[in-house]
């Protein structure tokens, strides 16, 4: 096994699509030692999405290559007893089970917590929902987009205004900052077990990841704050802190919090030296009473230059900015590689997001492609002790591939 802070660490993902699993992903960047357990012939269902309508098109399956690197596939009918009691077998020498099945499915299929705790004392148990595991919806399915994202408030709040429609997410959008939740419950699970010798449950869920990843104003309601009307760009309060369409059709968010110390080199750098001068923008409540006058005013001025020209003048004069990125900048964002960001995979010439965390002294497993459905079984049920008569019984019942 591969050296990393988690080596030794015996990992069961036994659950689909993208926020469970992903957690799972991170604990093997850190060197653990993670199978997949999945239904034989298709597989996780999250295999296929690419080949749904509207995802682009590749020769690679880029969904799973993202969530299943590094892992080893245990292909199991968990329907049938033979292919429970071989993962009853996993579950006595692992440190960590992770499911997002429903509790119904849970409970058909045995694998619920009280179904497996008896098996080990030291396991850490991780179980991801949509909405909880009590009241009228622990019960509902839930997609990132439908318990994270709209539920959540977000997908109303981020609205450029009040007349237009809600913006839908992206795929994975809210499942990945969700897996970094169980991610950290695991981790916090696993040091208590340092502390006490005995594993327990952990639990999280899409939308209580939504309310936090809104709390700022999710809290302003909770305390019976008043709000005002939602402006659209044109209308914004604070020229300084808006969004500017540039030549090339390229967005620059300003965010110059420090005005009063900034405006000087701003209106330097947009070579609009009679700004200054100008009494409607010669202090900070002066720009913002008169915000929308200067917000027609830059609307212009960004106009006429082109992205790469602004934001190099931006930086060259230390002010603070981003921009609205594209898929086309990643590959190319050298920031990004850098800082380990991007990373290729192992063997390969493709690159992969990494985790968004590091440990000092700690290096990440070079990320190896995901497996194919079953490519380990008879490998893994070796290493349980099972020969080769009893690994093609456990076939010829269907009980695994």
């Amino acid at each position: 096994m591969e050296d990393g802070l988690f080596k030794g660490l015996k990992v069961l993902d036994c659950a689909s699509f993208i926020a469970a699993p992903a957690a799972a992903t991170v604990l093997s960047d850190f060197g653990a030692d993670v199978i997949k357990i999945e239904p034989p012939g298709a597989g996780d269902p999250y295999r296929n999405l690419p080949n749904l309508p509207g995802y682009p098109k590749s020769e690679h399956n880029y969904a799973w290559m993202m969530e299943s690197r590094n892992k080893k596939s245990l292909a199991l009918d968990l329907a049938k007893p033979e292919a429970r009691e071989v993962l009853y077998k996993l579950i006595a020498e692992a440190d960590v089970f992770i499911t997002n099945f429903p509790p119904p499915v849970r409970r058909k299929l045995k694998i619920a917590y009280d179904d497996i705790a008896h098996l080990n004392d030291q396991l850490i148990y991780a179980c991801f929902t949509g909405y909880g595991d009590k009241g009228a919806e622990a019960e509902k399915p839930g997609f990132d987009s439908t318990a994270w994202w709209a539920r959540s408030g977000m997908m109303d709040l981020v609205r450029a205004d009040e007349d237009t429609v809600p913006a839908r997410s992206i795929a994975g959008m809210g499942d990945h900052p969700c897996a970094m939740a169980l991610y950290g419950a695991i981790v916090t699970a696993l040091y208590k077990r340092e502390k006490t010798g005995k594993g327990c449950q952990v639990k999280s869920n899409l939308m209580a990841n939504g309310v936090w990843s809104s709390s700022v104003l999710a809290q302003a309601k909770l305390c019976g704050a008043t709000f005002e009307k939602r402006r659209g760009r044109h209308e914004a309060l604070n020229a300084v802190t808006n969004h500017y369409k540039t030549r090339d059709g390229r967005w620059i968010m300003l965010s110059l919090l420090a005005e009063e110390r900034q405006w000087p080199a701003f209106t330097k750098c947009l070579e609009r030296p009679d700004l200054l001068e100008d009494p409607r923008f010669a202090t900070k409540p002066d720009r913002h009473a008169n915000s929308v006058e200067l917000i027609n005013i830059l609307d212009e001025v960004f106009a006429k230059r082109d992205f790469a020209d602004w934001r190099q003048r931006l930086d060259g004069q230390g002010l603070v900015f981003g921009f609205v990125g594209i898929l086309d900048d990643i590959p190319n964002d050298q920031q990004m590689k850098d800082n380990d960001v991007l990373v290729p995979f192992e063997n390969s010439d493709i690159l992969t997001i990494n985790s968004p965390i590091w440990v000092g002294g700690e290096t990440k497993r070079k990320p190896r492609l995901p497996p194919s459905i079953g490519q380990h079984s008879d490998e893994i049920l070796r290493t349980m002790g099972y020969d080769d008569h009893e690994i093609e019984k456990l076939r010829a019942a269907g009980a695994v591939q």
